[in-house]
């Protein structure tokens, strides 16, 4: 599927999230530039112009928008409303007490489910999700994401018969550094 981004979506996306300063990553290292995405996450005016956005990135034949916790759920809240599609909210372990349930919503057994994630960059909890909700029958084939930050041109979901769709990429917020 070919992307165009939004050279207004990213700028304003970029001025809002990138933070410099001093920041230990999760792997460890220090860096000196962090990208916050619940910045944009918590704007409605933002959150809204990305779920916008995803709106013409959703196949065909979506029957549930399964947002990951925690950063797809308030995208996969307007992305829902927005596009008329019903939401489901992914948990990244089935909780242990109540309903049990890994997804919360309806029933996704025969449903054909596109995943929304926030950011992407390796795929760690996408690929999980996948896994369950594949497990439990339902059909995965994309996930739509904000912002893939995954290095290069490479799909880090190839080997699951994941294709990721992205508002954004690292590139296209680099390029609007300048």
């Amino acid at each position: 599927m070919d992307r165009t981004a939004d050279p207004d979506l990213a700028r304003d996306i970029d001025a809002h999230c990138r933070l410099t300063g001093t920041f230990t990553l999760r792997s460890g290292q220090v860096a000196d530039e962090y990208f916050d995405k619940y910045l944009f996450e918590t704007d409605p005016d933002l959150l809204a112009r990305v779920a916008a956005a995803m709106v013409p990135l959703l196949p065909e034949g979506t029957d549930l928008l399964g947002g990951l916790e925690m950063g797809g759920i308030p995208i996969v809240t307007v992305l829902s409303a927005q596009s008329r599609i019903p939401a489901l909210f992914v948990r990244k372990q089935a909780k242990t007490y109540g309903t049990c349930k890994l997804a919360e919503g309806p029933g996704v057994s025969g449903r054909r489910i596109t995943l929304v994630e926030d950011v992407i960059t390796t795929g760690g909890a996408v690929r999980n999700a996948a896994a369950a909700l594949r497990g439990a029958g339902a059909t995965v084939e994309t996930v739509v994401c904000a912002i893939d930050r995954s290095p290069g041109d490479d799909n880090p979901l190839a080997d699951l018969g994941l294709e990721v769709r992205s508002v954004l990429t690292k590139a296209d917020l680099d390029a609007v550094l300048g």
